[in-house]
């Protein structure tokens, strides 16, 4: 098996040439390499989770390090970063896990071996649940669950007297060698999970489709999307007829790849062009578009051109509804100084050379050109202007997605400080 040195340079190496296409495939390769660097982990005696989450950190901070502006797609960065949080949440939910069941088979223990009253009275049992609640107040900060949650003040386990000696010993080291294994078996097993999560969501986000459209309407979006593509013919095998318009997306025109599949796959299809969207919104009953990563506070970072369908939407009162996968959920406020919002791409998408070399001002001597040409790859939509989000576990509201996405991240590790080396 190559090791981690070997695998996180390959999988670098694919990113910067662009081997790697969409958010989806770089997410599940980036949980495949995550878990083979779990599984490569030597676990130490004590702290177990903390080698786990060393060892991601350090990959992640290295994936997130070779991000230089223009070397790497900004939303695969985006993904990778999802991911490794993602990991990270997913050790620490494992740990506390194994350390949660632990507690509550020490205080049965006690319990049992425990027979005077008076004891049990100084020393009153704990539930799994006061545990529970207990351990999670160490790892992240007080939820209103945990706050209503009864964990006592001076609660504490109760405290077995040792006998036994070496005999003892020996089974305190060979349960902690069962916990160690345990809980990478379980970090892996959860992995996997995700992996599997990331590669259905097209499926189980396509699977609410026929909760959203209904007979004879029309929908609008803009671009390509397989997750649009995949959610309207969802609806189209379901016998609901609707009628699709397509901006083209310019200057890309994925949109003209949308149409073809969308008319290949039997729906009624109109091609339009991005300056018509406002005269046709009023047309439209409903708005549906992908999204390239959802922030904390509900923005959005989508194609160009998004923002300017989601204010016409808003003008007409046209429900605007954004499909995204959870692994593009970001725990990241669009002002964080690792979130890059746009990616500038080639001016020969809008101007040949030939055209643009004849707006250069050759009589200054220098060739300073006179015209220069902006090509953003990415828009920013404001969560006061999405209407409803469809992800892999269901629709929510744009106000409910900073309690969703605080489900899959712990605070900890929001930031994913990048190493500083010094030359000798």
């Amino acid at each position: 098996m190559p090791d981690t040195q070997a695998l996180v340079n390959d999988f670098l190496n694919k990113l910067k040439k662009r081997k790697i296409e969409g958010s989806q495939a770089t997410a599940k390769q980036t949980a495949e390499l995550l878990r083979s660097v779990i599984s490569q982990t030597r676990m130490p005696y004590t702290n177990q989770a903390a080698a786990l989450i060393h060892s991601v950190k350090a990959v992640g901070e290295r994936l997130i390090a070779a991000n230089p502006v223009g070397c790497m797609h900004v939303m695969a960065e985006l993904a990778v970063g999802n991911v490794v949080r993602r990991v990270l949440h997913i050790i620490r939910e494992e740990d506390l896990s194994l350390t949660t069941a632990a507690m509550a088979g020490l205080n049965l223990s006690a319990e049992s071996d425990d027979e005077d009253d008076t004891d049990r009275d100084n020393h009153p049992a704990l539930s799994a649940a006061a545990i529970a609640a207990a351990s999670r107040s160490t790892l992240r900060p007080p939820s209103l669950q945990t706050l209503l949650e009864d964990v006592p003040d001076s609660a504490a386990v109760p405290h077995t007297s040792s006998s036994g000696g070496d005999s003892e010993g020996k089974s305190k080291s060979a349960d902690k060698s069962s916990r160690s294994r345990k809980l990478k078996h379980d970090v892996i097993e959860a992995v996997n999970e995700l992996i599997q999560d990331i590669s259905t969501c097209h499926e189980l986000i396509a699977e609410q489709a026929v909760e959203h459209i209904h007979q004879n309407e029309v929908i609008l979006t803009l671009g390509s999307s397989r997750t649009v593509l995949e959610f309207l013919c969802a609806a189209k095998e379901k016998k609901r007829s609707f009628r699709v318009f397509v901006a083209e997306g310019a200057p890309r025109y994925q949109g003209h790849l949308l149409a073809k599949e969308l008319v290949t796959r039997g729906l009624q299809t109109t091609l339009i062009t991005d300056s018509a969207v406002f005269a046709m919104i009023s047309r439209v009953n409903m708005v549906i578009v992908g999204a390239h990563a959802v922030m904390a506070n509900g923005g959005v970072i989508a194609p160009v051109g998004l923002n300017m369908v989601a204010l016409a939407a808003q003008k007409h009162a046209v429900p605007f509804v954004v499909l995204a996968g959870s692994h593009k959920l970001c725990p990241l406020y669009p002002h964080h100084p690792e979130v890059l919002l746009n990616e500038l791409r080639s001016p020969s998408e809008l101007l040949d050379f030939g055209e643009f070399s004849d707006c250069l001002d050759f009589g200054s001597g220098i060739g300073a050109p006179l015209l220069h040409v902006v090509n953003p790859t990415f828009d920013y939509v404001p969560p006061k202007l999405v209407s409803l989000f469809i992800t892999d576990t269901g629709g929510h509201n744009p106000s409910y997605m900073y309690r969703l996405i605080a489900d899959y991240y712990s605070a900890d590790d929001l930031v994913l400080e990048r190493r500083t080396t010094s030359g000798n």
